[in-house]
């Protein structure tokens, strides 16, 4: 699967901004897409998680300002980012996650950079 995400920016503290990632396959049939983000000198951390059944999962961090969602006859998901805030900085990474015999195989886009100024 190849992921291909965009949408990162400059953006003020409070504002908004919408990160989408397209695949290469048809996200239905992937176990979960996710959002990662990885702010500089600290570790990657899932953000947000979008089960093959609908079910969402969010970071507690941005509970109540993210929302991930999926267009499925675009194969694409998105994040959108809200009431932003400067410690939302980081690189987001798109991740698509499948489980097959036991095996987790993992795939990455190549990441898009989100800068929140207070």
């Amino acid at each position: 699967v190849q992921l291909q995400a965009s949408g990162g920016g400059l953006v003020l503290s409070g504002g908004s901004l919408r990160l989408s990632c397209a695949a290469s396959a048809n996200i239905v049939s992937i176990g979960s897409m996710n959002w990662y983000r990885q702010a500089p000198g600290k570790q990657r951390e899932l953000v947000a998680g979008l089960g093959r059944g609908g079910s969402a999962n969010y970071a507690d961090s941005v509970k109540g300002r993210f929302t991930i969602s999926r267009d499925n006859a675009k194969n694409t998901v998105y994040l959108q980012m809200n009431s932003l805030k400067p410690e939302d900085t980081a690189v987001y990474y798109c991740n698509a996650r499948e489980t097959k015999n036991n095996n987790v195989y993992n795939f990455w886009g190549q990441g898009t950079q989100v800068t929140v100024s207070s």
